[in-house]
């Protein structure tokens, strides 16, 4: 049961990582105010990255 948990937890990570990856100039858009869109934008996708191989290295290392 534990397994299944902590693999369905890596599962919406990588999926959080991936929509913030893809979706970053709208997410940019909608939450931050600021005039440079490309900053904001890049600083997105890199923490989707970020959090997308977190979900992954969670799945590969405990879900076992």
């Amino acid at each position: 049961m534990f397994q299944i948990i902590i693999t369905i937890i890596g599962l919406i990570l990588i999926l959080i990582g991936v929509i913030c990856i893809y979706d970053a100039r709208i997410i940019t858009k909608r939450f931050f105010g600021f005039g440079d869109q490309n900053e904001g934008s890049n600083g997105v996708k890199i923490l989707g990255f970020i959090v997308a191989i977190v979900g992954a290295l969670i799945i590969y290392f405990l879900g076992k």
